[in-house]
């Protein structure tokens, strides 16, 4: 079923349903089953509602119990209220009138049974929305789509949980079965865990993993060497969520495989595709970082210490590193330095993540100047920076395309480095969460691209870097 517009008219006859046929979707039983009646709810929460010839529809949610129901008040008889349930953040919806009632003679008034929000049994985590139309016209409206508290008590976890909502059990991928954009999300989400606390989600970590595996080039590996990288990233950052160690030989199957497209052509580097065309910042950033992270974790190591000391040897040469403290794309194959190619956010974030974490494993003090000095420079920026709010050359206004995940590993690595220097990035990161939070959140707590506002329709990609920002804001 296509998405209609929220809280506006939909002008089309509506299919009648009596009472008596109100719930035609399976019934979801968590702490309580479907159909409980609204009267027994401890709590009632009105987040959202909708209007239409002056009746008044709206989302009642009881937290308490993690269910809704739906009520239709100004009425008249004949009138109608329900709701929808959705899996997916309202982009399709299978539970359609669930719980439809009808206004009885005589009355004004009418409210449906209550009905869970999520499906805990199935991992489904659901929204729901009160829709409804007047008994002798034939134009619908709905609410905006809600949800209750129950994993999302506050900013950081609302924003997983919405990012939750695109995330594929049948795939273990986010949004349209995503590649290098999803290992990204699932990073988000195994942070979001470390930061809040909250578990719920660690189920997605070895989906994603079963079902992906053997996808590709095997162990999450394919022909680009980014996307290999961000993959093993997130296979270290699940290793330190399980102890697992098949996560942590995934990773080291990854850095293993970027090393193999390392070679001497301008002195070192790793190339961007196996193709050996282009050598670009990202992969050689990741590939620091991937190495000096696996270092850590590994006792006794000096080969992947030494892979990432030799990569920021080699990144170092290349003058992508530009005057201004900021990171250029790559680099001309014709000279082997910096090809003077847009600085996107995620090239700094990622080279401070790199930094920070090589000097982990070194303790290289100067390493941790540089991270500083790239920090600096991104926050100050007046073009990747306007006004204080971090924002992507050229952002898009539709959350499509690869660059509406770049901030989020731009503040990902920002707030690696905030911790790693004391809090010195607070009111940075803080500022950018409350402007996110103010200007670019819908009713579900889904975010769009511009930081800033004003908000637009989300993604997961968009969904993940706000995630992020909400995990390095103190």
């Amino acid at each position: 079923m296509s998405l209609r517009a929220v809280a506006v008219l939909a002008l089309f006859a509506a299919v009648l349903v009596p009472a008596s046929a109100a719930e035609a979707a399976t019934t979801i039983c968590n702490r309580y089953c479907d159909g409980r009646d609204a009267a027994l709810a401890p709590s009632d929460r009105q987040p959202v509602s909708s209007t239409l010839y002056g009746r008044r529809f709206t989302v009642h949610v009881n937290d308490t119990d993690a269910m809704a129901w739906a009520s239709v008040d100004n009425g008249k008889a004949g009138d109608e209220v329900w709701l929808d349930r959705s899996f997916d953040g309202g982009r399709t919806w299978v539970d359609s009138r669930i719980g439809a009632v009808v206004v009885a003679a005589g009355a004004t008034s009418r409210r449906t049974a209550q009905f869970n929000v999520d499906n805990w049994a199935a991992n489904g985590v659901g929204a729901l929305r009160a829709c409804g139309k007047a008994g002798d016209r034939p134009e619908l409206t709905c609410t905006a789509w809600t949800r209750s508290t129950w994993n999302a008590w506050d900013r950081r976890t609302a924003a997983a949980t919405a990012l939750m909502m695109q995330y594929n059990l049948g795939t273990g991928l986010f949004g349209n079965d995503d590649w290098w954009t999803s290992a990204n999300a699932l990073t988000a989400i195994i942070d979001n865990s470390r930061r809040s606390g909250m578990g719920s989600y660690r189920y997605a970590i070895a989906t994603t993993y079963d079902k992906q595996i053997n996808a590709r080039l095997g162990q999450f590996r394919n022909e680009y060497l980014d996307d290999t990288g961000w993959w093993a990233l997130a296979w270290v950052a699940a290793y330190d969520a399980t102890g697992d160690s098949r996560y942590l030989n995934t990773a080291r199957a990854g850095a293993d495989h970027m090393f193999a497209y390392w070679d001497t052509r301008c002195g070192g580097g790793v190339w961007w595709k196996t193709d050996r065309q282009v050598k670009n910042a990202i992969e050689n950033s990741l590939y620091i970082q991937l190495n000096a992270a696996l270092s850590a974790r590994i006792p006794g190591d000096t080969v992947y210490r030494g892979r990432a000391v030799a990569g920021w040897t080699w990144f170092q040469s290349t003058g992508m590193l530009n005057g201004s403290n900021l990171v250029n794309d790559g680099i001309s194959l014709s000279t082997c330095r910096n090809n003077g190619a847009v600085t996107w956010t995620y090239n700094q974030g990622v080279l401070i993540n790199a930094l920070v974490q090589l000097w982990g494993v070194t303790r290289d003090a100067s390493l941790l100047t540089v991270a500083r000095r790239i920090g600096d420079a991104l926050v100050g920026s007046s073009y990747l920076s306007p006004g204080g709010i971090l924002r992507e050359p050229n952002e898009s206004n539709t959350c499509s395309g690869d660059g509406v995940s770049f901030k989020g590993a731009a503040v990902r690595g920002l707030g690696v480095l905030n911790s790693a220097v004391g809090g010195a990035f607070d009111g940075y990161l803080r500022r950018n969460a409350d402007s996110a939070y103010l200007n670019d959140r819908d009713s579900l707590d889904a975010y769009g691209s511009h930081w800033a506002g004003p908000r637009t329709a989300t993604n997961h990609s968009c969904q993940h870097s706000a995630v992020d920002l909400l995990n390095a804001a103190p």
